[in-house]
């Protein structure tokens, strides 16, 4: 509950600031398709990344040139199925992996 209650804290904060956008989405995207492959989840040569959605949900300003992000992302297999994930990080102005990427599964479906 803490954990959700964070992200929808965090959901708020580009309202409350004024951080500019660092456009990393790549570093949170390649830790959670690692995590995913290390849990069990999917395969990542099984992605179809041309088609993974990548939405920015929250963008807070930490302290000078520091961010917290906030990533919702939803990948598919080649079969058809999804997982669906949002991720926190922290980057920079200058640096996306800043810090390590927690993620977290929100939903996978299954096309048989």
């Amino acid at each position: 509950m803490k954990k959700i209650l964070t992200l929808i804290f965090l959901g708020m904060l580009p309202t409350l600031s004024h951080a500019k956008a660092t456009g990393c989405h790549s570093w949170p995207m390649n830790m959670t398709e690692a995590w995913m492959q290390n849990a069990e989840i999917v395969d990542i040569p099984s992605l179809d990344e041309s088609k993974t959605k990548i939405t920015l949900l929250a963008l807070g300003k930490k302290k000078k040139g520091l961010y917290i992000q906030i990533y919702h992302f939803v990948f598919y297999d080649r079969k058809g199925n999804s997982y669906e994930v949002i991720t926190k990080n922290e980057s920079s102005d200058d640096e996306c992996s800043m810090s390590d990427v927690d993620s977290y599964l929100i939903s996978k479906s299954h096309i048989h």
